[in-house]
């Protein structure tokens, strides 16, 4: 993996936890600490409903394609953008919560898709794709 690789993954986990910080504090300094907790919670229960729901409807799609015989790839890449979504709830924080849910919504995460799909073929186009290297 390439340097840059490990650069950006620092910075996502460096910069990430100092923004939900900075905004967890200015919303509670003018809401109050009740009320940014309550609203924390909320949108925690309120993402794990919705987490529970799409994932379960992506559940039922995917069977519904292998029930006719097709590869449920759509279903694989809404699978996984649903369990990031939910990981992302269940990390307190407003920019945390606003990503999670939004890969929540189906046209997100179709957009999402769609964009991942035409990446792959493009590095398809390019040369051999390598998804692993050893170190």
């Amino acid at each position: 993996m390439s340097a840059l690789f490990f650069v950006r993954l620092l910075l996502l986990f460096t910069l990430v936890p100092i923004l939900e910080l900075g905004l967890l504090v200015e919303v509670g300094r003018r809401l109050g600490t009740a009320p940014t907790l309550g609203l924390v919670a909320l949108t925690g229960l309120g993402g794990a409903w919705l987490a529970r729901r799409e994932g379960l409807g992506v559940l039922r799609a995917m069977q519904r394609d292998l029930a006719q015989g097709e590869l449920p790839a759509a279903g694989l890449v809404d699978a996984v953008l649903v369990l990031i979504g939910g990981l992302l709830l269940i990390t307190p924080g407003f920019l945390t919560d606003g990503v999670g849910l939004a890969l929540l919504v189906p046209p997100v995460r179709q957009a999402i898709r769609h964009r991942l799909r035409r990446a792959l073929e493009r590095a398809v186009l390019r040369g051999p794709v390598i998804l692993l290297r050893r170190w």
